[in-house]
């Protein structure tokens, strides 16, 4: 089993660690401090059955006061000896919940490079994002990205949802 929990600072250099693994975006330890001092809420981990971060969500709110309150993805990291076992999912979901219900965030956006494949996957099949527009040469290597967005209470179907996975988030099967 993989515990998911929320983070806190204890965690901030192993989530840094699976950050250097697995993206080529990276961010100085600042940067995690920031997120956790401001919304503590938002930060999640996967540990494994020895207390080891196997993923992680780094997620804050935008201050832009002249849109509606809404959340941001910053960073979703999964150890590749970890992946497909729905820790990405459960991660964002958890942090999502939070997004909506501490915060009230009507939404929730991230960038994803173009192609990256498996991750336009998860966020558009599996969590429903929808593509808001494109980024030219959003990341440091010039690559574009897709600025993708999961709108809040759409449906009454969502809320439902949402508490379904309140109960469910908590802990993810490993094989």
């Amino acid at each position: 089993m993989v515990n998911i929990r929320m983070a806190t600072v204890n965690d901030l250099i192993e989530m840094q660690q699976c950050n250097l693994w697995c993206l080529p975006e990276n961010y100085q330890m600042k940067y995690y401090f920031y997120h956790i001092l401001s919304w503590p809420q938002l930060l999640w981990v996967a540990e494994d059955f020895d207390g080891r971060i196997v993923g992680y969500v780094l997620a804050k709110m935008e201050e832009d006061e002249t849109k509606p309150p809404h959340g941001h993805i910053t960073s979703l990291a999964v150890l590749r000896t970890h992946r497909k076992r729905g820790i990405a999912t459960a991660l964002m979901r958890r942090s999502q919940i939070e997004m909506h219900e501490v915060f009230g965030a009507k939404f929730v956006s991230l960038h994803v490079r173009k192609s990256n494949r498996a991750a336009y996957h998860l966020y558009n099949e599996t969590l429903k994002y929808k593509i808001n527009d494109v980024e030219r040469g959003y990341y440091a290597d010039g690559e574009d990205a897709y600025d993708m967005r999961c709108t809040f209470g759409e449906e009454k179907k969502e809320s439902e949802e949402m508490n379904q996975l309140e109960a469910g988030v908590e802990k993810v099967a490993v094989s």
